[in-house]
């Protein structure tokens, strides 16, 4: 019912039909122009990066001495949604992510903040702590192993640093 008398008043008031139409259309253009629109939009949680260099300690050392007490003390700060970690032979990496309302760089001063009273407690021959860069899992640094079967851990490396590194930096154009 409600249809018909607009199908009626759009046939008898063309002009005015026709006006409304152009402006929802102008309206639309405009809209589609302000928003914005990115082809890798950037979906990632607020982030923080803890990198500690422990040096010739084994995975579990790393866990027990420096890890665990970096996980623990992060795990007090405002907006913390989780709080996770890899220790690895000599290094140990901390992900502290935040909740997504939280700016970047206000997180980052709770972990270096936090990090400047954990540091004390590590061992003496760990590197102090330090923050890794400002980053999202878009831009997450890449972890390979290089492997073959007949090559030696010297000639495995060699490959690695001439053949492999090279390719995977920059090129400086």
């Amino acid at each position: 019912m409600i249809l018909n008398k607009i199908i009626h008043f759009s046939l008898r008031q063309k002009f005015v039909a026709l006006s409304l139409v152009a402006l929802m259309a102008l309206g639309g253009y405009m809209s589609f122009q302000q928003i914005p629109v990115n082809s890798l939009p950037d979906v990632t949680p607020i982030q923080t990066l803890v990198i500690t260099k422990a040096g010739r300690y084994s995975p579990y050392d790393v866990e027990k001495l420096v890890t665990y007490p970096i996980e623990t003390a992060m795990n007090g700060l405002p907006n913390v949604l989780e709080v996770r970690s890899i220790s690895q032979f000599g290094l140990s990496a901390v992900t502290v992510e935040f909740e997504e309302s939280t700016d970047i760089y206000f997180a980052r001063q709770m972990v270096s903040q936090q990090l400047q009273s954990v540091a004390g407690d590590l061992p003496e021959d760990v590197d102090t702590p330090q923050l890794g860069p400002i980053s999202t899992a878009l831009g997450e640094i890449y972890q390979y192993t290089v492997t073959g079967e007949g090559y030696s851990l010297t000639e495995l490396r060699t490959i690695q640093d001439w053949i492999i590194a090279p390719q995977l930096k920059p090129s400086k154009a």
